[in-house]
This record gives C-alpha cells, sequence and structure tokens, in this order.
C-alpha cells in the first residue's frame, strides 16, 4: 500500500484505514493515524506501519474487531488484523513516572488525541491524522520541523530524555536515517550528563537493535559520529574510544583518515543490505591502537599494526557479546574480521586457493571481499573503481575460485572418496590414528586433486599406517 498525498493541512488515507475508522465509529469511538506513517507520509515516502490511536480502551477495540492480539495491554496497545493489515492500535494516554528509564510506572488513560500526542518523544511524530478526512492535527508544530529537517524533543528534551533513556538513541539513528538534524537544545541535551545516566540504564539489546538500524542506513557515520561525540558510543562499545586519534597516514599514502573515522567510513562504503557486513566494516580494525607500532625507514616514521586483525577479532566478539548479538552472528562477523588483512597474488597455485577456499569458507568468500571493497573505501572515504588493480586483483581471485567451485574437487573431508568406515576395513583402528590420517589424505587431496578416488586414497592410507603407526 504506498500513499504520499500530501497537501500541508491533510494526507491522503488509504481506503482499508478508512474501512477500519468507519467500525470505530459505528461504535462511538474515535480513530487517529499517527506515528512514523504520517510522518513520512509527509516527507513523501512510502508507508508499511500502520499506528493507530483511539478513545476506545484495549477491551472495547477487542469487542468491535474478531481477529485482536493482546501485544501491550498493560500499556493500552493492542493488534487488529483485518484487510490483511497489522494495526498496532493504542487507546489515548499519558504516561505517569519512568523509574526504570523506558516503560512508564502507570498508564493513565486521556480523553483527547492532544493529551496522547503530547506524551510522544519528538515533534516530527506527535502528528496525527483524522482517519475520516486525512486532516493533520499537530500541536507541537512537527510539520515545520519536518520540512525544516530538524529533529526536536515534544517539551523540554531533558525531561523527554529522562522518561526513557532510549529517546536520545533514537533521535541519533532518526538523524541518519532521514538526514535530519537534531536541534541544539535536543543536541546538547543528549550528552548531558544525567541524560547519559539514564541511556546507560537501557538493556543492551535496545541499544544493539538501534545500532543495527544505523548501520543500516545509506551513510552510518552520519549517526555514528554523533554517537560518539555525545559519549554514547563509550557507554556500550567502549572498544571504539582508542581508535580516535589513532593516526595510520604516513608516508606510504595509504589513510587519509585515524582509525575511528576510517571504521565510519569503510560502514559507508560496505552494503547498505548486508548487516554482516557492515558490522565487520565497524570492527575490522578496532584492535589497531593496541598494535600501534613506528619506526624511521630513510627519513620517514612508517605506522605499523602487526597483528591487529587478531586483536580486532577479540575485541569483537567481546563487543558483540557484550550487545547480545547471536552467537552465528558473531562467529560470522568475528571471522571476517580475522581474515581481512588476506593478500592474493596471480603466482598463488590452484593449491593455494582451494586451501583459501577451505579457511575462508565458500558461504563468506563474497562477504570477506565486500570488506575488502569497503575497508579501501574508508581509507580515502572514496569507491574502489572498476578499473583500479584492486578490483582487478579480486575478479581474477573470484574467477580463479569460480573455476575450482565448479569443478567439484574436494574442499571438505566429506568430499573425499574415502571415509572412516572404508579406513577400519583396511584395519585402521578406530580413533585418533584413523582421523590423523583422514586429514593427511585431505591434505594430499588438495595439492593433487586427481589422487580423489578410493582406489589411490586406500593404497595410501594403508601406507602412512604401515610407516608411521605400525
Amino acid at each position: 500500500m504506498r500513499m504520499s498525498f500530501y497537501d500541508k493541512s491533510r494526507i491522503a488515507i488509504p481506503n482499508e484505514l478508512k474501512k477500519v475508522n468507519e467500525l470505530f465509529k459505528r461504535n462511538g469511538f474515535e480513530a487517529y493515524l499517527v506515528g512514523g506513517a504520517v510522518r513520512d507520509m509527509i516527507i513523501g515516502k512510502e508507508s508499511h506501519d500502520w499506528d493507530l490511536a483511539t478513545n476506545a480502551t484495549p477491551q472495547q477495540v477487542m469487542k468491535i474487531f474478531h481477529r485482536v492480539i493482546p501485544t501491550g495491554i498493560a500499556h493500552g496497545t493492542v493488534t487488529i488484523h483485518i484487510f490483511g493489515l497489522e494495526l498496532e492500535t493504542t487507546t489515548f494516554r499519558t504516561d505517569i513516572g519512568y523509574t526504570d528509564g523506558r516503560h512508564p510506572d502507570k498508564v493513565v488513560y486521556a480523553s483527547t488525541i492532544e493529551e496522547d500526542l503530547s506524551r510522544r518523544d519528538f515533534t516530527m511524530n506527535a502528528i496525527a491524522a483524522d482517519l475520516s478526512t486525512g486532516r493533520l492535527i499537530d500541536p507541537f508544530n512537527g510539520i515545520k520541523d519536518i520540512h525544516n529537517k530538524i529533529i526536536r524533543t515534544v517539551g523540554n528534551p531533558l525531561e523527554r530524555f529522562n522518561e526513557d533513556g532510549l529517546r536520545p538513541v533514537r533521535a541519533i539513528r532518526f538523524a541518519g536515517q532521514l538526514g535530519f538534524s537534531i536541534s541544539l537544545e535536543t543536541l546538547e541535551a543528549i550528552s548531558n550528563p544525567i541524560v547519559l545516566k539514564k541511556t546507560a540504564s537501557i538493556s543492551m539489546e535496545r541499544f544493539r537493535d538501534e545500532f543495527c538500524k544505523m548501520l543500516s542506513i545509506p551513510f552510518p557515520s552520519s549517526s555514528l559520529r554523533i554517537l560518539e561525540n555525545s559519549g554514547i558510543m563509550k557507554l556500550f562499545i567502549p572498544e571504539f574510544l582508542p581508535c580516535r586519534n589513532c593516526i595510520q597516514s604516513d608516508a606510504r599514502g595509504f589513510h587519509d583518515f585515524d582509525v575511528a573515522d576510517h571504521l565510519f567510513f569503510a560502514c559507508d562504503g560496505a552494503p547498505q543490505d548486508n548487516l554482516i557486513v557492515r558490522l565487520a566494516a565497524f570492527y575490522h580494525d578496532i584492535g589497531k591502537p593496541e598494535s600501534c607500532s613506528r619506526e624511521i625507514i630513510d627519513g620517514n616514521e612508517i605506522i605499523h599494526f602487526h597483528g591487529h586483525e587478531s586483536i580486532s577479532e577479540k575485541k569483537t566478539r567481546q563487543s558483540m557479546t557484550r550487545l547480545k548479538f547471536s552467537n552465528d552472528y558473531i562467529d560470522r562477523v568475528s571471522h571476517l574480521v580475522k581474515e581481512h588483512m588476506f593478500f592474493y597474488e596471480s603466482s598463488w597455485s590452484d593449491a593455494a586457493v582451494r586451501r583459501f577456499i577451505i579457511r575462508i569458507g565458500s558461504d563468506n568468500i563474497e562477504n570477506l571481499f565486500a570488506l575488502r571493497l569497503a575497508d579501501i573505501h574508508g581509507m580515502h572515504n572514496m569507491p574502489v573503481m572498476c578499473s583500479s588493480p584492486t578490483w582487478k586483483n579480486l575478479e581474477e581471485l573470484k574467477s580463479r575460485i569460480k573455476k575450482i567451485t565448479e569443478e567439484k574437487t574436494a574442499l571438505s573431508l566429506k568430499d573425499l572418496s574415502i571415509n572412516g568406515n572404508d579406513l577400519m576395513n583396511l584395519g585402521i583402528p578406530r580413533g585418533k590414528v584413523l582421523g590423523s590420517i583422514l586429514k593427511e589424505l585431505f591434505e594430499t587431496v588438495i595439492d593433487s586433486p586427481a589422487m580423489n578416488t578410493k582406489e589411490k586414497l586406500s593404497v595410501l592410507a594403508k601406507n602412512i599406517y604401515t610407516k608411521k603407526y605400525c
């Protein structure tokens, strides 16, 4: 459903929502479209999520509609399933107290949509649309702020942020996502020590989800920089702090930026729709400050970061574990970070290419190449050109990998033409010896694919067993 009509005083309401409104009206209630959908339609963006506010209580909503899920009934929220839509519907309310820095201590139902809008976070999100006419209700000048591309809290920013510690992080994410600026008063409040203390109290999962959304916008560097400057990065990803002012540029001209900005721009250069690679881009050099060394060569200071990939892998696991990423994500991102310094030359033998495939894993190769391009993008904040030596080098390696993969050569133990049962039938006992012989057979086949027949490997296995273990 795509609706973007807007004439300053109203927006076009989808027919399905008008039908929903008729059901509310028939039962004596009001309903309004609120939240991000209204904001996006004013901007001219396509809307996907439809949130409603109503003066009907959750129990009354459940009587009106047949399929209603009590998704957050303690806070007045249910989800209506109708006409193929999922409509998160919340009773007009005001919130009292936020002891945990995230959820209201008490929800009090309000009588008007204006009261309900007064509890919302930012002016751009505190606009409602009448479901009958599309008329906009904008008590806090959110439309003006949207046109001026400004993020501003509803009311005093210190009060808004002290109610909910996630709001400052959301403001930063919205800034990058929408290409908006944060008003000076709001931005100063985000860095206020009292607000930072409140933000520090939110769950790691909440921050992680917002952080991932920041990494999924076209240019993550815009939000990441505010996250750092505000002091919020320090609260949740302290491993990043030493990267600022860790200088990389020397006489070789490889880098224009310190490690922090390099990581930001590497994120910009990673595929927007690939969170694994964007996470790897953010973390890939995070161990550089710890590995930094300098030497003078021909009168020039040369900066080295020997072994930084191993330190970066360790810090990546540490940070992502704290942020409660899944084990699968932690392993996949950390593996890319560890392997990002690979160096391919045309002189590699086919066996070397096979070993590269085995070490990286076929499922990780495209991501590793994308990380390499993002890494180089971050050196000068410029994309890699198709005519560049780096691009051609990767294309050559891709071509060789494709050829080897299509040849269906053995790239794992399971690809061998012989297995453990076959070795036991040859008289080799189960256990460590059998496993060692299988690995030796695999190494042989990597070097000489033509050896991967049951007959040849049986002869070789018996020879190895006789000479080394008998």
